[in-house]
């Protein structure tokens, strides 16, 4: 069956729902035309104004009304993550503009953001004309009956469409193989990578050599050795990637400008890697016409006689099966199963995570039940600290900063290592409320800290009483805490937490900033264990014939940079098993 065609019969049997060049299984809302016609009959024609809470905050748009019908929607104003509500708006639009009505499915990976459009879309539709109700966070779409849906055959098939999903798609693509599936079960793509800020130990960049800075392959083998879990095998394939990276990511229009500490990229001095990565990562699948369907998930392996020839796949119509030549596992960690952290390291499950909803482990079961090799399972990259509010990222570096209580007491030395008990300890303090204390310098320092500033993520004020009023924090002891802080730095009295004082006093002048924070799991290590070819290994270390893993899903050192690199690496080396096949 050639690719055109076997797309035409899944879009006739899956009702998809075409966002850009992207075919989801699970993205089209069923309505009923006699319904539709109905509810518009008695909207007046005009610009109407509505307003949606979001996950940041306000969000404010108008929609236009022509013959009873919704023709348009426009975005005035919102507070939403850019990574997410980029992806989120064509989306919600297309659903709503199809079902002539907001009480559309929400758009997963992106709840709350399809939620503020929704129900500024019916505020808007009330005062049209129409009242479709209260649309609340849960409120989806009408429910389409789930059904076996027809088989399919491709030659590669990938589940899970971050980082390394993506990259394996187009390496894969790039390497000569025709059809290629790239399955995501949320509704948005590029994982938790599109929300990354910074690339590590990336090396031989334009930037680099153009100002003299030499690594070689060697260089970064050396650095690594005896300090990360991967084999030597793996460390050298790392290390290539490392060095072929930045090329690649160039010929891509990808491009990363500014460095720091030598090898830490951004994409410039005031903008973030992980958006601007996927931005263009996405664009080149569709410039390949990659079949990407999203609200399409991964269930479970096809195993016939030890390989690995497909996966069992389920959407909102129903459920189906894709035979392939080889299959890429990219699904990612699990910081969003709080079951599986208990099980393999207690106490962490309490914590919140910086990570995406998708992440919860769902390969994890399918590999004890064929008996791969799974390994580190309690390995975890704890952040401190991320803000409640949103789950960003903040500061905590340099000096200039404290940890308080809502008593405005200090509980901990702020460069505590252990990040688990540091985690702990903050849910420990009264309503489980810390804040993150800083002053101007460090305000001025830090990027991450001068873009959420510009956001209004953190509180601000020209006095610690007022901060502390702000943040009803105990004004008096904040006062007496900071004093103290800086009678320590000084050496008139020894720190009370920390065996070293900081070097740089608390400002005596502000402004000051402050935020609630909680410690977050930021990411997962432990997982399927793969060799440098990234071939899925079993309990008796034998390669699974046809079987490929990469990214956060695998038991590796590596974080951001390393999924592109073993993502690359898993689509080369289906493609010449493929190939040879």
């Amino acid at each position: 069956m050639t690719k055109k065609k076997r797309l035409l019969i899944f879009a006739l049997l899956s009702m998809v729902l075409m966002v850009s060049t992207l075919i989801g299984c699970g993205n089209e809302t069923a309505t009923d035309s006699s319904s539709v016609e109905e509810e518009n009959q008695d909207l007046n024609d005009g610009i109407y104004e509505g307003i949606g809470q979001g996950y940041g905050g306000e969000l404010k748009l108008e929609v236009s009304v022509e013959n009873n019908e919704i023709k348009d929607m426009e975005i005035i104003s919102h507070r939403e993550t850019s990574p997410v509500f980029t992806r989120t708006l064509p989306i919600a639009k297309q659903r709503i503009l199809e079902a002539q009505s907001p009480i559309v499915d929400n758009v997963s990976g992106a709840t709350y953001s399809s939620y503020a459009i929704k129900s500024a879309v019916g505020e808007a539709m009330k005062k049209a004309g129409k009242d479709f109700g209260e649309i609340r966070i849960d409120t989806q779409g009408p429910e389409v009956q789930s059904k076996e849906l027809e088989n399919e055959t491709t030659q590669l098939v990938i589940v899970g469409a971050g980082p390394a999903g993506i990259s394996s798609a187009i390496e894969a693509a790039e390497s000569g193989v025709e059809d290629v599936i790239l399955l995501e079960k949320l509704d948005i793509l590029s994982g938790n990578g599109k929300f990354d800020m910074l690339i590590f130990d990336l090396i031989n960049s334009k930037v680099q050599r153009e100002d003299g800075l030499e690594f070689t392959v060697e260089d970064f083998i050396k650095s690594k050795e005896g300090k990360v879990m991967d084999s030597p095998e793996r460390i050298e394939a790392w290390a290539k990637g490392a060095y072929e990276l930045d090329e690649w990511f160039r010929d891509m229009g990808i491009n990363l400008n500014y460095y720091y500490d030598e090898k830490t990229h951004m994409a410039e001095e005031d903008e973030y890697a992980g958006e601007h990565i996927h931005d263009k990562l996405e664009e080149k699948i569709k410039e390949l016409d990659i079949d990407v369907r999203t609200g399409n998930k991964g269930t479970d392996l096809i195993i016939e006689d030890g390989k690995a020839t497909g996966v069992k796949v389920q959407c909102k119509e129903g459920t189906y099966d894709i035979y392939a030549d080889a299959v890429v596992i990219a699904t990612g960690g699990f910081s969003n199963n709080k079951e599986l952290l208990a099980k393999y390291k207690p106490g962490v499950e309490n914590l919140m995570t910086s990570n995406q909803m998708g992440t919860t482990g769902d390969f994890i079961p399918v590999f004890e039940k064929y008996n791969f090799k799974i390994a580190n399972m309690d390995d975890m990259k704890i952040f401190n600290p991320a803000m409640v509010k949103n789950r960003e990222l903040t500061g905590a570096r340099g000096d200039g900063f404290l940890f308080v209580n809502e008593e405005g007491d200090r509980f901990i030395a702020e460069n505590e290592k252990d990040e688990l008990k540091l985690g702990l300890e903050i849910l420990r303090q009264p309503n489980k409320k810390v804040f993150y204390i800083y002053d101007q310098p460090l305000a001025e320092s830090f990027y991450r800290l001068e873009k959420h500033n510009k956001l209004d993520y953190h509180i601000k004020a020209d006095t610690l009483e007022e901060l502390a009023e702000k943040l009803e924090i105990n004004s008096e002891n904040l006062l007496d805490t900071v004093e103290m802080y800086n009678k320590a730095v000084a050496g008139e009295i020894e720190d009370s937490f920390r065996d070293e004082p900081c070097e740089r006093p608390f400002a005596a002048e502000g402004p000051y900033y402050g935020v609630q924070i909680q410690s977050a799991i930021h990411m997962t290590k432990g997982g399927v264990v793969a060799n440098e070819k990234t071939q899925v290994l079993d309990t008796n270390n034998q390669v699974i014939e046809g079987l490929y893993a990469a990214g956060e899903v695998t038991a590796t050192s590596g974080i951001f940079k390393e999924a592109f690199i073993f993502g690359r690496i898993s689509g080369q080396e289906a493609a010449k098993y493929i190939v040879d096949k």
